[in-house]
């Protein structure tokens, strides 16, 4: 009986949830996707550091990307260690907007492995990506959405005011869409990366920035994410504690806690 793994593991260890009894699935070469949170203001686990910003790890895709870098480079860095996370194995690199937040850590990953490419949305100042080709760093600007590595898409910038772009990962059960602060919106950013995937979300986290909506705003928000088909909602740093809550009592257990030290898994999708 072929039986894939759920998307989330709910267990710090990460062991696989399995249905008893199951066999060994016959395509097991499929490699795990993981994404590991390596800053944020919340936390998860013991050891990291929390801190005004965000950053993840995605491991098990073609590529192994570094999505935003959190506000301070040491704490980037330290976080890093303490999650046995190596600079030197990242390959590319997506900020997704130009906000210090998530780009106060590049200068100090690329100052330990200038080997990679870097996603930058149109917006980012010219200083800024100067600094980062000094590094060595292969700066590509991300006008339009784009295919970075099989499996793995940006939205291309959003947004007028303030210029984002987003990370849509395909996975076995459905696409996985990872925001930095959804200042384009929350829910445009779900709609455009479902067209671009053109598959149902399975899960949606990062920073919703909801902290100055109503709870009748919050409600019509999560009302446009089930309309949408989004499963499992992960949201953190910038979203607000009170939007934070109410997604949790409206998802239930398909409320996916999320912080520092927060691992979680699926498999990639079949070839």
């Amino acid at each position: 009986m072929n039986k894939r793994l759920v998307i989330i593991t709910y267990l710090v260890l990460l062991a696989p949830v399995r249905i008893a009894g199951a066999a060994e699935p016959a395509d097991k070469e499929r490699p795990d996707i993981r994404v590991t949170v390596l800053y944020d203001n919340y936390s998860f686990a013991k050891g990291p550091k929390t801190d005004w910003g965000f950053s993840c790890l995605l491991t098990g895709t073609e590529k192994t990307i570094l999505f935003d870098t959190g506000t301070k480079p040491d704490l980037l860095v330290e976080n890093m260690e303490k999650l046995n996370v190596d600079p030197e194995n990242v390959e590319i690199v997506v900020i997704s907007h130009d906000h210090g937040d998530h780009t106060g850590g590049l200068l100090a990953l690329l100052a330990k492995n200038g080997n990679v490419s870097v996603y930058l949305p149109p917006s980012c100042k010219e200083p800024f990506v100067e600094k980062i080709k000094n590094t060595g760093a292969q700066v590509v600007i991300a006008d339009a959405p784009a295919k970075i590595c099989a499996g793995v898409h940006l939205t291309g910038p959003m947004g007028t005011r303030i210029m984002e772009q987003s990370m849509i990962v395909d996975t076995a059960d459905g696409a996985v869409v990872i925001t930095g602060c959804a200042h384009p919106g929350i829910v445009e950013i779900v709609r455009e990366s479902r067209a671009i995937l053109g598959k149902d979300i399975r899960l949606v986290f990062g920073g919703f920035h909801l902290p100055r909506k109503s709870e009748a705003e919050l409600r019509q928000i999560i009302g446009e994410f089930r309309k949408l088909g989004v499963q499992q909602v992960g949201p953190t740093h910038c979203t607000g504690d009170r939007a934070i809550r109410i997604f949790k009592q409206a998802y239930g257990s398909d409320f996916v806690q999320m912080g520092v030290g927060r691992t979680l898994k699926t498999e990639a999708p079949a070839k």
